[in-house]
């Protein structure tokens, strides 16, 4: 909503396809694209996400940056439903997902030691707090498999990691936004206290639906908040990850391998 000269794209990519078609369009002169990760109509469970189609998808349409919006469990009291939080790091506790564009013959390790964009994450707290929203910046996102919530002795083993809310979603989709040079930051909309809670029966799908379609309207605004305030590319390290990640020696780069990835990391593969 609010897009301007909005349509629809259906994006081919050398990973499969994306969740769905992409919606794109303009808002106050800033180009945007829009991708439902769980599909229309939410059929798309957090495991089976194509992550690598749609960050290629979003990168094939000449978009640098992305943000995630996202529902979570808060481990923390003095995160309450209702409130946002823009996470600065990630625990990636998944187990069963595909995690890189290389492989195949292709080496890189990109650094993840700050894995959100910090202007973006900046850009994205003081829209939130303007919108009037209760805003956490910063942060830790703990992201597990599912698609079953923790159990109370997994809810108090994260808390104990030092996680501030719990998703299933932001991984690997951070990791394979930094490995396609994209800036990256989360909208996390807590729902729920998550099971170590206590007095907080365990979590049901009814009262996170009830908490975050109250707060679909403020992720809006600050969504929108957040392009009116042209986040520049601010001469982060996002654009450039890829700079020294590539260990295999050009030579042996299959021209297949080239063209599979030249979206991604052309510039690095010269």
């Amino acid at each position: 909503s609010g897009f301007n000269a909005a349509r629809t794209v259906e994006v081919k990519t050398p990973w499969g396809d994306p969740s769905g078609p992409v919606t794109t369009g303009e808002m106050g002169g800033v180009r945007l694209a829009f991708l439902p990760r769980h599909g229309t109509g939410h059929k798309i469970p957090p495991s089976e996400i194509n992550y690598r189609a749609n960050i290629y998808a979003l990168k094939s349409l000449g978009i640098g940056r992305i943000i995630s919006v996202s529902a979570v469990g808060s481990m923390r009291e003095g995160i309450k439903p209702g409130d946002m939080v823009i996470p600065s790091q990630f625990i990636d506790h998944t187990k069963k997902r595909e995690g890189s564009f290389f492989g195949g013959g292709v080496v890189a390790h990109v650094s993840m030691a700050d894995p959100v964009c910090p202007g973006l994450g900046a850009a994205l707290a003081a829209a939130s707090k303007s919108a009037g929203a209760e805003t956490h910046e910063g942060g830790t996102y703990v992201c597990i498999e599912g698609p079953q919530f923790s159990s109370r002795a997994e809810s108090e083993m994260y808390r104990n990691w030092g996680a501030d809310v719990i998703g299933m979603t932001n991984m690997p989709e951070a990791k394979l936004a930094r490995e396609a040079e994209m800036c990256y930051a989360t909208l996390a909309m807590a729902t729920d206290y998550d099971c170590w809670h206590p007095g907080h029966d365990a979590v049901t799908v009814e009262d996170i639906i009830k908490t975050l379609t109250a707060n679909v309207e403020t992720a809006k605004t600050i969504i929108k908040k957040t392009i009116e305030s042209q986040p520049g590319d601010g001469g982060c390290a996002c654009r450039s990850a890829l700079e020294n990640a590539v260990i295999t020696q050009p030579g042996e780069i299959s021209e297949e391998e080239r063209e599979k990835l030249a979206v991604i990391a052309g510039g690095a593969l010269k």
